[in-house]
């Protein structure tokens, strides 16, 4: 499993992040401004070790905040996870040296300290998006010289004729294009992309720009079939899920076996690409893996001349 800290625009209005941006700086400035204060306060003794300490503190603090109210990344979040650790450190230690006076007020800060930690956990951990990235390999072989195979797809607004869970495809620029899928619960989800890769006939590349919603990149190689008969059609798919709850959602809406999804994708790509059209029989399910919309061509049964042809 690997994490995307890439700050997602979001972060900029999110009330708990703010609200913590904002601690971090009612607490910093008077670490920074009065330390010798700020730690009788806490009940501590005066000296110049503690100010020292404090000064650092509240230098961190102001730091937090200022990366949260400027530009708010969860990795500023985790910054605060790691400066409440320490905090909670240094008051266990004080507390195990305490004299006495004014222990309750050391003892207060210091379950201050541990609900503050407590929310900062969970802010960092529910605002990273963690992710588990999948690779999908699949391949067929299309009656149609490599040339035309690459042709159909290279034209990237016809991709949603055969991939199941793509609504559309727009070609924005030379390189460039914007992707919209449908996602659970009837929503889309959508993103640009980048083609890193086109060599006519042979090969087609092409990645999502930084910060897309599911990251993926793919590839499409096309190699004359053995004997000069067709093209074989070899696909990779590369993409990070979110993991979670959401990560499970989407895998079951995708289906439980996203390699036999691709192989239903590629099946598609190969009839529209020697018929023209997706050919279903009259009974073949309909339904999300299939893609009802999709336009079908329903099997028609055979003609009296073709029952004598197949009979004779």
């Amino acid at each position: 499993m690997t994490t995307d800290t890439s700050a997602p625009t979001a972060l900029r209005h999110d009330p708990l992040v703010r609200g913590l941006g904002l601690a971090s700086a009612l607490l910093g400035v008077p670490q920074v401004a009065t330390p010798g204060g700020f730690v009788r306060q806490l009940g501590l003794a005066d000296g110049p070790r503690q100010r020292m300490a404090t000064v650092a503190v509240g230098v961190r603090e102001l730091t937090a905040a200022a990366g949260l109210l400027g530009r708010p990344h969860p990795a500023w979040l985790w910054s605060r996870v790691g400066g409440d650790l320490v905090d909670l450190t240094l008051l266990a230690t004080a507390l195990r040296r305490h004299d006495g006076r004014g222990v309750a007020r050391t003892a207060a800060a210091t379950a201050g300290t541990a609900a503050v930690t407590a929310a900062d956990v969970y802010a960092a951990v529910t605002r990273t998006r963690w992710r588990t990235p999948v690779e999908l390999t699949a391949a067929t072989t299309v009656a149609k010289h490599p040339d035309e195979t690459y042709e159909l797809w290279s034209g990237l607004e016809r991709l949603p004729e055969f991939m199941a869970h793509l609504a559309e495809v727009r070609i924005t620029g030379p390189r460039t294009s914007h992707w919209t899928a449908s996602a659970p619960f009837g929503r889309t989800v959508e993103w640009d992309a980048e083609t890193t890769q086109d060599v006519p006939g042979q090969l087609i590349a092409w990645r999502s720009a930084q910060g897309a919603v599911v990251g993926n990149s793919g590839e499409v190689r096309f190699h004359p079939a053995p004997g000069g008969h067709g093209t074989e059609v070899q696909v990779t798919l590369r993409y990070s899920l979110p993991a979670g709850p959401l990560g499970r959602a989407v895998a079951r809406y995708f289906g439980e076996e996203p390699h036999q999804q691709l192989d239903d994708d590629l099946r598609r790509f190969k009839q529209i690409a020697e018929a023209g059209e997706v050919i279903r029989s009259e009974g073949a399910p309909g339904g999300k893996r299939a893609r009802a919309e999709f336009p079908q061509h329903p099997a028609q049964p055979l003609t009296e001349d073709e029952l004598r042809e197949v009979r004779s």
